[in-house]
């Protein structure tokens, strides 16, 4: 059994008909765990008022099928209108062989996303409350739910039509237009249950350390006990690599170092997938196990030397694409399991070896599968939303909300190998008056947040337009120009440091360049659609849109790729680009891919530029 088939988390029983049954935490694997994905009464409540007309206390009048969001076609309910709060209710029955995890069995309820503003009840108690629409959150129902008892769970999800929330791509009018899309509302990832005792595991933080050849281990507690003891050992297919044990009586976080040998030594990178099995228990003083999971990790390092990022101390292209993660049936819910990997495969026949996941806390399979297939990514917040970023009114809100759920993110993502960046910020605005802006206050605190809880992987502080964190480990822009010649001229200061900037009229809304590892991180979006071709030319975009006069014929977009992509490639100082963007969505028309992920172009082509040999990887020879 290899160590991926260890590692593969078990998926709901056979024989029940749940939608996306797979486990949801690929990284912290218990085997007892119930899927309430499925049907659930549903009532929207377009006023907020359900809680004083008594939505907790009664049965709903609809149902939906979770974990797809009411706007979605495989909801059941495919309302696409602004739904200001939604209810949900379920009976689950707690499985009685539960018990056998010990005579004080915790019942922890888990909610993969729900958007935006959720409150929980079980038997009429309160049981928790999140904000955020993008990150998990769990419930501990001890003293309300024991092995065999069924209870009532009932979910209010409020989602505002206006105000500052991390809403991603969701449009706050209400038709998609340009870039922006269906909204989400309510739960849109798997709600699970599974059984802990008081004393128990809690997710594991993995950091590799290649120079070291070994792995940190950090393992949370919920509650110490005298005597326990922490054991965790580290797989390959050849078995036992490396194992460790420490006290867990003294500290909440027991860490332990773990040191591969060199003949057992294999590198995680882009097309090497080479990952290890994790295996961590909690035993008590007589050695008894408490409490395990199961777990894995990559050897992997990102590293900074001048201009170049480089992974395992190679200077690696990163040729990327921007996923937005929307599918037509499902929008932010992927719809199946197959879907997910399947975005990654397009990806790679198309010639790129990583993504920039953009505008959305992806759910945490796609990470799975990521690692896996030895896929690069960098990992985003969802931050559009925030009231237009014009006055520190605007700013005063959401700072507190985006840096808790963006600390949630990290929190949740930190051991994925697949991950080489994080950027809380996208295509931030600045006021360009001689003061500090209280966006100036939440950009840094993202970063400095980021650094803090993560020091492992460079930082970007806002992703195009307004970088203000004169120390941030890495620059960017976003250009969109469509003419190479003109792409080629704006893009080719990088040696002289003075680099393609988004400026504005007003002036420049960034600090200085200072000599960081730079790349493009948006360009390209060209408007193709061959449905349209014939009846629509020029800037027509009354049935789609991209950005920029779109091509006329396929030929044209080839030639209009080739010569983007070769103004980048060619510059041995940049470690990489990201293509806008792998597939459609809904009116914005500029994918590889059309929406349904069919090929609407010769991808064999787009691969074929790709393939060429970066000056910044030949530089290096």
């Amino acid at each position: 059994m290899s160590v991926l088939d260890r590692s593969d988390p078990p998926s709901a029983p056979a024989g029940l008909d749940v939608p996306r049954p797979e486990y949801p935490r690929p990284q912290m694997v218990r085997d007892r765990w119930l899927n309430l994905n499925g049907a659930w009464e549903f009532e929207i409540d377009a006023g907020d008022s359900g809680l004083e007309r008594g939505l907790r206390e009664r049965a709903l009048s609809g149902t939906i099928t979770v974990p797809f969001a009411p706007e979605t076609e495989l909801s059941g309910v495919e309302d696409v209108d602004f739904l200001e709060a939604v209810w949900y209710r379920r009976e689950v029955t707690v499985p009685a062989d539960w018990s056998a995890v010990g005579d004080d069995v915790h019942v922890l309820l888990h909610f993969g996303a729900v958007d935006h503003d959720t409150t929980v009840w079980v038997d009429g108690t309160e049981v928790v409350r999140h904000r955020g629409g993008f990150t998990p959150f769990t419930a501990d129902l001890h003293g309300l739910a024991t092995p065999g008892d069924t209870v009532t769970v009932v979910v209010r999800a409020r989602d505002p039509r206006n105000g500052p929330q991390a809403r991603g791509k969701q449009a706050t009018f209400y038709q998609n237009t340009d870039c922006h899309y269906t909204r989400t509302t309510g739960i849109w990832q798997t709600v699970w249950l599974e059984p802990v005792p008081a004393a128990s595991l809690r997710r594991p933080r993995i950091t590799p350390d290649v120079a070291s050849s070994a792995f940190d281990v950090v393992v949370p507690l919920s509650a110490n006990r005298r005597g326990h003891t922490v054991t965790v050992t580290l797989t390959d297919d050849d078995g036992t690599v490396a194992s460790a044990t420490t006290r867990a009586d003294l500290d909440l976080a027991p860490s332990v170092r773990l040191v591969v040998p060199e003949e057992r030594r294999r590198l995680w990178g882009p097309g090497e997938p080479n990952l290890y099995g994790v295996e961590i228990g909690l035993h008590d003083a007589s050695g008894a196990v408490v409490d395990s999971v199961r777990s894995y990790a990559g050897l992997r390092s990102v590293a900074i030397e001048g201009k170049a990022i480089r992974i395992n101390g190679v200077p690696v292209f990163q040729r990327l694409v921007l996923d937005q993660g929307y599918w037509p049936e499902s929008l932010m819910t992927a719809p199946s399991d197959a879907a997910l990997v399947r975005d990654i495969e397009l990806a790679l026949e198309a010639g790129f070896n990583g993504a920039r996941l953009h505008q959305k806390v992806f759910e945490e399979r796609f990470l799975f599968h990521a690692d896996r297939l030895g896929y690069l990514v960098w990992g985003e917040f969802g931050d559009w939303g925030a009231g237009g970023f014009g006055t520190p009114q605007d700013h005063q809100r959401p700072t507190t909300s985006f840096v808790t759920e963006w600390l949630e993110a990290l929190e949740r993502d930190h051991s994925h190998p697949s991950i080489v960046g994080w950027c809380p910020l996208n295509e931030t605005h600045q006021d360009l008056h001689d003061r500090i802006t209280v966006l100036d206050d939440v950009t840094r605190g993202m970063f400095l947040a980021t650094k803090l809880a993560d020091p492992s992987r460079p930082v970007l502080d806002a992703s195009g337009y307004s970088h203000r964190v004169l120390e941030s480990d890495v620059w960017d822009s976003h250009h969109y120009e469509q003419d190479p010649a003109v792409f080629s001229r704006d893009m080719s200061g990088l040696a002289e440091d003075r680099p393609f900037t988004n400026d504005n009229e007003r002036g420049p809304i960034s600090v200085p360049y200072r000599g960081q590892p730079y790349f493009c991180s948006e360009y390209g979006g060209i408007w193709w659609n061959p449905e349209e071709a014939a009846g629509g030319t020029g800037d027509d975009r009354s049935e789609s849109w991209g950005y920029g006069q779109r091509v006329a014929d396929e030929e044209e977009f080839h030639a209009r790729f080739a010569g983007l992509t070769n103004a980048l490639l060619g510059d041995p100082l940049m470690f990489g680009y990201c293509y806008t963007q792998l597939t459609d969505v809904f009116q914005e028309q500029n994918g590889i891919y059309r929406f349904d992920r069919s090929e609407k172009l010769d991808v064999k082509r787009v691969r074929a530029v790709q393939e060429q040999v970066a000056a910044f990887e030949a530089a290096e020879d």
